[in-house]
């Protein structure tokens, strides 16, 4: 790309952004509900995680159920039977997860710490075999994942009942600042009458 049209691209970034702009107080609010709602999460990570719990529950049990009807509508495909247990599994799964919020928590847990070990790992092991330019930060990234997911592990059951909630509240809080942060920006740019 050329400097003429890097700074063309640059100027219908600006351009579009600035039309975003009327909006900016809308991306400002929508920012800091989400930070509240991470800052509740973080004050109160057990009842976050067990809303995460029964809200999984309850999205497996809907899907469940669509994938089902869905299923019979497509009778004719080679598919079918797979499709079809597919949506059976979910139901039952969202139906386990909503009659035992609890042990569907614990074992949510058990998977995320799994997660953490074994995306570190991987991490780590692409870190130390390619070292490509910059590959201490993938090394570095990995082994807070690998010791993240082991303190979950050493830590169960009792850390079913803090680290989804923590971990979802940070999340939003997170988000939530960048949606100020971005609602902010783009007042900046507004078009001035």
């Amino acid at each position: 790309m050329s400097v003429a049209e890097e700074r063309m691209a640059i100027r219908d970034l600006r351009i579009n952004l600035a039309g975003l702009g009327r909006n900016w107080l809308w991306f400002v609010l929508l920012g800091v509900a989400l930070a509240v709602v991470g800052f509740i999460a973080v004050c109160a990570p057990w009842i976050a995680s067990l809303a995460t719990a029964v809200a999984i529950g309850a999205l497996l049990l809907v899907g469940g159920v669509a994938e089902i009807i869905g299923s019979f509508w497509s009778r004719g495909w080679s598919g079918f039977f797979l499709h079809l247990l597919s949506g059976v599994l979910s139901l039952v799964v969202g139906i386990l997860f909503l009659g035992a919020p609890v042990d569907a928590l614990l074992a949510l847990t058990l998977l995320l710490a799994c997660l953490f070990m074994v995306g570190g790992v991987f991490k780590i092991l692409a870190a130390l075999s390619y070292r490509f330019e910059g590959w201490g930060w993938p090394l570095a990234s990995g082994v807070i994942d690998l010791v993240l997911g082991v303190l979950i592990w050493l830590e169960w059951p009792a850390s079913a009942l803090w680290v989804l909630g923590l971990f979802l509240g940070i999340s939003f809080v997170f988000r939530g600042f960048n949606w100020i942060g971005l609602g902010l920006t783009l007042r900046s740019l507004r078009p001035t009458v």
